[in-house]
């Protein structure tokens, strides 16, 4: 009866610790806990876009990113620990998606092609093609679909909240200052943003006015265009103003000698991803501009 008494428990312990192994190797096979997160294990994430790259990175995902589009450059480190595959719009393969073994393809509507999309959508990889708003709010819903995506448990809301905290603080102008922005690529490549842009909902959050509103989206630039709308402020991005020489090159633009930013030498360069992405920055971009067009 002893000996029948230590053979069951002997095979007691022998089912318990086979029991723990393979609940050990179910959560190693499956998921990943961290301290209020889930993450699928071996996770291998393709960003398409700025906004949503930030935002996987606020989320705590930035180690899962092994591809990013042109766009993506913040955090500054997932420069160098994501490759650059280059531009959405300007011939980014699907050979070179898949070379990176991704588990998750994140991208936007206004971003992606057609072609791009319907080679992402037959390539057997779970993908996700957010639809992005241009505001505040927008940028809050990107980071809730992001987290979504992510099958993310912790709470986003002090990351949501964040974005109205940055714009706290505002200075109030008396009169909103006209402010144009010019895209550049070169001094043969000028477009100015009309309405319905990105860049005039950043304007209009710090406090501005869009100078140019005759007309949607982009156009060339023309010294009519720059004369007719009279900017109280020349708006660029850095990489745009150090295309045309910085902003000894931008008062040479024909027509800016004859507008106020002009003869006041009113120009304000910022960084294009700050300035655009809507994403978990959107408040930290709208005081930085509202306090430089203050100055």
């Amino acid at each position: 009866m002893k000996k029948i008494n230590q053979l069951l428990v002997m095979a007691f312990i022998m089912l318990a610790t086979v029991s723990c192994k393979k609940e050990e190797k179910t959560t190693e096979e499956t998921t990943v806990k961290t301290d209020s997160t889930t993450v699928a294990a071996g996770a291998r994430i393709i960003s398409l876009n700025g906004a949503v790259t930030e935002a996987v990175a606020a989320l705590g995902h930035e180690k899962e990113i092994v591809g990013r589009d042109v766009t993506s450059t913040y955090p500054e480190s997932v420069k160098t620990s994501a490759k650059d595959l280059g531009h959405v719009k300007r011939g980014m393969s699907i050979e070179a998606i898949m070379e990176l073994k991704p588990t998750l393809i994140l991208g936007t509507e206004e971003d992606i092609t057609p072609e791009l999309k319907s080679k992402i959508e037959g390539s057997g990889i779970k993908w996700v093609i957010f639809k992005q708003e241009f505001t505040p709010e927008g940028a809050k819903k990107l980071i809730a679909d992001v987290a979504t995506a992510l099958d993310h448990k912790a709470d986003i809301k002090p990351i949501q909240d964040k974005i109205d905290t940055d714009r706290s603080g505002l200075v109030a102008f008396k009169k909103a200052p006209k402010v144009l922005f010019i895209y550049a690529r070169g001094a043969n490549m000028l477009m100015v943003s009309g309405t319905g842009t990105p860049i005039e909902s950043m304007i209009q959050l710090a406090g501005g006015a869009n100078a140019v509103t005759d007309f949607a989206d982009f156009k060339p630039l023309t010294p009519e265009a720059l004369i007719k709308g009279n900017p109280d402020v020349i708006l660029m991005f850095d990489s745009g103003a150090e295309s045309v020489k910085g902003i000894d090159g931008i008062l040479k633009i024909p027509g800016v000698d004859k507008t106020n930013a002009g003869k006041n030498k009113r120009i304000i360069t910022m960084d294009g991803g700050l300035l655009t992405n809507f994403g978990p920055r959107t408040g930290e971009a709208a005081k930085a501009l509202n306090q430089l067009l203050a100055k």
